[in-house]
């Protein structure tokens, strides 16, 4: 008797949780700015407000493509219209693009970014360019 009154309770308890979820946050910024990390094994799309608070990120990992399928411009396509809907959602309608790296991904996620209503008003490329570089390893001795 006693077992079966307590199950009874736990029961009631169960129902009378009353969960409140947090309706989530729709920020409205109307401009915006890209960041687009293409190296030859991954696209990385960042989409930030003026002051370099991310709107929204995606990356061709993050996407479910893997070994060498990530560095490929379909996957940076996908990347970058997948960022580029979710930060339409919070009011994103123009763009400036910074591009960096030398991967395949860079004109294909610009294309896409486009091809998802957002306006590209710049382009920019921020890939960093040694002056002299590194020292170069020593001589092979064979």
């Amino acid at each position: 008797m006693a077992k079966a009154a307590s199950a009874g309770a736990s029961a009631s308890d169960k129902k009378g949780k009353n969960k409140k979820f947090k309706k989530k946050e729709r920020k409205h910024i109307p401009h915006g700015l890209v960041t687009i990390s293409a190296s030859f094994n991954n696209t990385i799309v960042t989409i930030s407000d003026p002051l370099g608070n991310v709107i929204s990120w995606k990356s061709s990992g993050s996407l479910g493509f893997r070994g060498s399928r990530k560095g490929t411009p379909f996957a940076a396509q996908q990347a970058a219209m997948n960022a580029a809907t979710t930060a339409r959602d919070h009011g994103l309608r123009s763009v400036d693009v910074r591009v960096s790296g030398p991967g395949s991904g860079r004109e294909s996620a610009i294309r896409a970014l486009a091809a998802a209503g957002v306006e590209v008003r710049t382009i920019k490329d921020v890939t960093p360019v040694p002056h002299n570089g590194c020292r170069p390893p020593k001589k092979r001795r064979v």
